[in-house]
């Protein structure tokens, strides 16, 4: 039921009088408008203590590698798995530091999904062209998020490569007009195969060979973009001893295998979702939600937040990093590198406050997963943690060299996905994630993607 009109639904003069008497009431608001003008909200409002409080150390630290660089693209989720995998590398091959190639893991990601777009269009030849499903999958066919079981699929199909093999170029480190001109050329393929169907003038068949013309089109322009991906390659490397080694003619499958020999189904992925159309202790999918048609659907396990603290507490303490996804934007100061629920006094600085809760958040369309990183460390006090210890692919410009920390609270607050061994799971919830998930709408916030620049 709406509200009913009344007279006094528009604006009037006798209102605006009220609302301009009460400003100028207080003195302190002209100081702070013109505190706020000059500076921004964001310098008024910051509790300074907060930046003495965030301390650099923590009670367990993994060691890790140089900080990496997503430059001008939205790979965080990418980046996070690589380095998680990274890891594997360098302790196999005693070196300091090692870095995975993003940019081959990027071509195969643009690649499959243009495959996944246009597979979903021929699925969806009887919905309506204005229709909320047609429109949604047309809005950004192969932006640059992803998902931790997207990552999963593309490793597990074409292997990973050392970062010389396949390095960065121009447009991905700066993907939006490479995004932008696949996008379009996706957009038209829609057009073609849609109106060809409604027409009655392709078969099922005709319009499927259709599909991988097109697709021999995205591929062409991908290797112009990004460089063709490698078949084979050789591996060469100095040790921290001084040793040299090379292993030749390698595929980018036999390098995973060798080199990081990690079984990825020994991972799952677990959120805090605490909305009530998600009980706890069951499992949920997302429609349309992927990247690599006949790869793993993304899938995850919602549980209470005691127990998604406490899996990720456990992975860390036996040495394992955690791959994470968050709404990083949130109570931010990017410099600083600092996460923190006390970080800006905004309701002080503008006599207001904010009181909705996370579950009002996820409903009303004001937080979601924006960003995927890694966690490496934690700090614990008589038995509970009070910061982590987050790395971070923007680069060794912002926070710590690169490294950023956040408040137990604010994982409380805007934490929503981990990736974490099934072994750590109790045996109720791993019978759970086992059972078949519940389909979520394509525009639920579960299925949104990393892609934060």
């Amino acid at each position: 039921m709406s509200v009913r009109l009344t007279d006094d639904t528009a604006i009037t003069p006798e209102m605006m009088e009220r609302f301009q008497a009460s400003f100028r009431s207080l003195p302190q608001h002209r100081v702070l408008m013109n505190a706020i003008k000059k500076n921004g909200i964001q310098s008024v409002a910051m509790n300074q203590d907060v930046l003495v409080e965030m301390q650099y150390t923590f009670s367990t630290e993994l060691e890790t590698g140089d900080i990496t660089n997503q430059k001008n693209s939205g790979r965080c989720w990418m980046f996070a798995g690589l380095n998680v995998l990274r890891g594997h590398v360098a302790k196999k091959c005693q070196l300091k530091s090692f870095e995975l190639s993003q940019s081959y893991q990027m071509f195969w990601d643009k690649f499959e999904k243009s495959n996944y777009f246009l597979e979903s269009i021929l699925e969806t030849l009887d919905e309506p062209t204005d229709g909320r499903l047609i429109s949604w999958l047309l809005m950004q066919p192969v932006n640059d998020g992803g998902q931790w079981d997207m990552f999963v699929n593309l490793v597990e199909k074409y292997g990973v490569v050392p970062k010389h093999v396949m390095p960065e170029t121009h447009h991905s480190s700066k993907s939006r007009e490479m995004n932008r001109l696949i996008t379009r050329k996706l957009r038209e393929y829609a057009v073609t195969l849609r109106h060809a169907y409604q027409t009655k003038q392709s078969t099922a068949e005709s319009l499927r060979a259709e599909k991988q013309s097109m697709l021999g089109e995205i591929y062409r322009m991908l290797c112009f973009f990004l460089g063709e991906p490698p078949k084979t390659f050789d591996f060469e490397y100095r040790n921290e001893e001084k040793e040299f080694h090379r292993d030749e003619h390698l595929t980018p499958q036999d390098f995973y295998k060798k080199y990081v020999d990690v079984n990825l189904d020994d991972y799952v992925s677990v959120i805090h979702a605490p909305t009530a159309d998600k009980p706890f202790g069951h499992t949920y999918t997302v429609q349309y939600l992927g990247n690599v048609k006949g790869g793993k659907a993304v899938k995850y396990l919602n549980v209470e937040m005691s127990t998604f603290r406490s899996l990720a507490l456990q992975q860390l303490e036996a040495g394992e990093p955690v791959w994470f996804g968050c709404d990083v934007g949130q109570m931010l100061d990017r410099d600083a590198g600092i996460m923190d629920m006390n970080l800006y006094d905004y309701e002080s600085a503008l006599s207001v406050t904010f009181q909705m809760s996370k579950e009002d958040r996820l409903n009303y369309g004001e937080s979601l997963m924006t960003h995927a990183m890694v966690f490496t460390g934690v700090n614990v006090v008589d038995g509970q943690p009070n910061r982590w210890k987050v790395e971070n692919s923007w680069g060794p410009e912002p926070g710590n060299k690169g490294f950023f920390i956040m408040s137990d609270e604010w994982f409380d607050e805007y934490m929503y996905q981990i990736v974490v061994r099934r072994d750590y799971l109790s045996a109720e919830l791993q019978a759970a994630l086992d059972t078949p998930p519940m389909e979520l709408k394509p525009w639920d916030p579960m299925g949104s993607l990393a892609t934060l620049r």
